[in-house]
């Protein structure tokens, strides 16, 4: 028991510098408030808009009509962050490169998807941008409080409120 409480003991001690190294994808930086590397921040902000702006193109092919309505106006919103992003690494104002595709679990919601339909689908892709979104805000909401890069802070910052807000339109979708 005693090597197990200094085990613990040493993971608590050494846990702020393994997660500073840790990719955001452990949700060890989110369990312990600690704000993502510039490098992660991108990486993750850039797969969660390919994987909602993927998904909602689905959802408008596939969804009920409230589905539609949400998954076009998700479309079009990530697709604006996608591009200011974009733009911010473009001009060299964030020094980190962009995702081309989406992560092992999104590509897997994703194929799972496309094989469901009706209220089925509805259900899935409703809950898949409930949690898209939950972790959205976890993520920005720490990299606008303590980020690294100001230009990528202020707009983390400046983007946060759209983004409680799909979170809270998420949630309303299923009546």
């Amino acid at each position: 028991m005693k090597t197990l409480s200094a085990t613990f003991a040493v993971f608590l001690i050494s846990s702020a510098a393994f997660a500073q190294s840790t990719a955001e994808t452990t949700g060890i930086n989110s369990a312990l408030n600690i704000p993502p590397k510039t490098e992660d921040f991108v990486k993750e902000v850039s797969m969660s808009d390919i994987f909602e702006i993927e998904s909602s193109k689905l959802a408008v092919q596939k969804g009920s009509a409230a589905t539609k309505a949400f998954a076009q106006q998700m479309i079009d919103a990530h697709q604006k962050t996608s591009s200011e992003l974009k733009g911010l690494i473009d001009g060299g104002k964030v020094k980190a490169p962009a995702a081309m595709g989406m992560s092992d679990a999104q590509k897997k919601s994703f194929d799972e998807l496309k094989n469901l339909s009706g209220k089925e689908f509805d259900d899935a892709y409703q809950s898949d941008q409930e949690d898209a979104h939950e972790d959205a805000v976890d993520v920005f909401k720490r990299y606008a409080s303590e980020g690294d890069n100001a230009d990528l802070k202020a707009w983390a910052a400046k983007t946060l409120p759209a983004l409680e807000h799909h979170l809270k339109m998420a949630e309303d979708l299923d009546g």
